[in-house]
């Protein structure tokens, strides 16, 4: 039993205890009982948060030679949980010759024995035409989407990868698309090389936003065209955000995504001295930019917020040797993106506590096909509850990070709002500061079909 609390659900909010058996929300208000109770009094319950977007495997072809992200499913799952996220949405890269439901059979296989908080999976398409014959059988699999990137090999192939979006359209499946354009990446890289200029320093200018802008035209259109829903990963810009704000106003099947970097954090700081940790594709934009996106937020047309938690060691990020031309992209979010966004957003004063949840779980819930398990407090729904403490103020510091990361580029920051107890599944899996789920009792959520606009 949690007693005291006030619930917060993207429909509204009630005063309300809540009865919890067999992994299950069984009961809202009236009489309890229980063989434990905790005690939430002054304190709000939010659903479990759900970031659809993060990087807990590396790709196929990682070495010590080509490191990649440092975090696995426990270490990532450690840090989700103790920040209020129970449920994860993985990219799956694939091997050479691998078919998407191999990759996705691989990683569930991992998955299993490795995670505490909750997960589900994207493979990554880069064969469009070797993905055709497993995209109509991806739903069976409990699978619901598709990864591609605009950014590299795409111009190349595009006809199969519009193919292969119209054909995951029609077989109900959501196709997410990392918008900025290749050619005009190419360009942009290119013109700063030619007159010396590699630094990350100049990073920003080197991924233009009109690269991101022509990328998520482009977006629009194969959905206007082929029907097939579409979601734009990480949108980082006021122009990229208007284009799918008008497609939007149109009816079209066009979602939006943002990041917490594209929030917290603007281009000037890759100017610091050690400007290269806050390195991320898209580049950080203009204060302009950021609030359009918390008008965004608070006005509907951004729909989720996740972290594309990509993590790196501090000293991976800042190697002397990486440029413009040689990257290491992604930052370790996972643990602050819920007391951030309500710090930055709720207790600021930019968005309601109820956009708040929408964009943190009832929103992903709806467009992963994870409704009704996941993305609110009703009865019947999995008891993935955060016990949140609005008033608990703390500041970020390496010491508190779960990640296999050991930074954030938020050190030092003062936050608002913190969890104190996350259940999944009615499992206490985090409470007084420590991380208490077993490494492989996360389960794989089983997507359904993207609802239509609107659904």
């Amino acid at each position: 039993m949690i007693r005291g609390g006030e619930i917060v659900n993207a429909s509204g909010s009630e005063r309300a205890d809540v009865g919890v058996a067999h992994g299950v929300i069984a009961q809202i208000g009236g009489a309890l009982s229980g063989r434990r109770e905790i005690d939430a009094a002054g304190l709000l319950l939010l659903p479990g948060a759900i970031d659809a977007h993060v990087h807990l495997s590396s790709p196929p072809g990682a070495s010590t030679a080509r490191p990649r992200w440092v975090d696995d499913f426990t270490s990532g799952s450690r840090a989700a949980l103790a920040g209020g996220v129970t449920t994860v949405g993985n990219m799956t890269f694939l091997g050479a010759a691998e078919t998407p439901l191999a990759g996705l059979a691989r990683e569930h296989e991992t998955a299993a024995t490795q995670a505490i908080a909750d997960f589900f999976c994207h493979p990554v398409i880069g064969e469009p035409e070797a993905a055709l014959g497993d995209i109509p059988r991806l739903l069976d699999a409990g699978c619901g989407t598709i990864k591609c990137f605009l950014s590299f090999g795409f111009d190349a192939r595009a006809a199969a990868y519009v193919r292969a979006i119209d054909l995951a359209g029609r077989s109900g499946l959501l196709t997410m698309l990392h918008c900025e354009d290749e050619a005009l990446l190419a360009h942009g890289v290119g013109r700063l090389a030619a007159a010396g200029r590699t630094s990350l320093r100049d990073y920003a200018e080197s991924r233009p936003v009109i690269a991101e802008v022509a990328a998520t035209q482009r977006a629009v259109a194969i959905a206007e065209a082929t029907g097939a829903p579409v979601y734009v990963v990480h949108l980082s810009s006021a122009r990229a955000l208007e284009v799918c704000a008008e497609a939007r106003a149109r009816g079209l099947p066009v979602h939006v995504e943002t990041r917490p970097l594209y929030l917290h954090l603007t281009a000037e700081r890759l100017l610091e001295p050690d400007g290269a940790k806050y390195v991320g594709q898209p580049p950080l934009r203009e204060p302009a930019d950021v609030e359009a996106l918390w008008a965004g937020i608070r006005d509907g047309v951004v729909e989720t917020v996740c972290t594309d938690h990509a993590p790196w060691s501090l000293e991976a990020k800042l190697d002397p040797d990486l440029s413009i031309t040689r990257l290491r992209p992604g930052v370790e979010n996972l643990q602050t993106l819920v007391p951030m966004l309500w710090s930055e957003g709720v207790r600021a004063g930019r968005i309601s506590r109820e956009r708040f949840v929408e964009v943190t779980s009832a929103n992903a819930a709806r467009l992963f096909g994870l409704r009704p398990r996941k993305g609110a407090i009703v009865t019947g729904a999995d008891a993935d509850i955060v016990v949140f403490d609005p008033e608990l103020t703390r500041t970020v510091s390496r010491g508190m990070i779960q990640s296999n990361a050991g930074h954030s580029v938020y050190e030092g920051w003062t936050v608002s709002g913190w969890p104190v107890l996350t259940l999944r599944r009615g499992e206490v899996v985090f409470e007084d500061g420590s991380v208490r789920g077993r490494p492989g009792s996360g389960r794989l959520v089983r997507s359904g079909p993207t609802p239509p606009p609107g659904g």
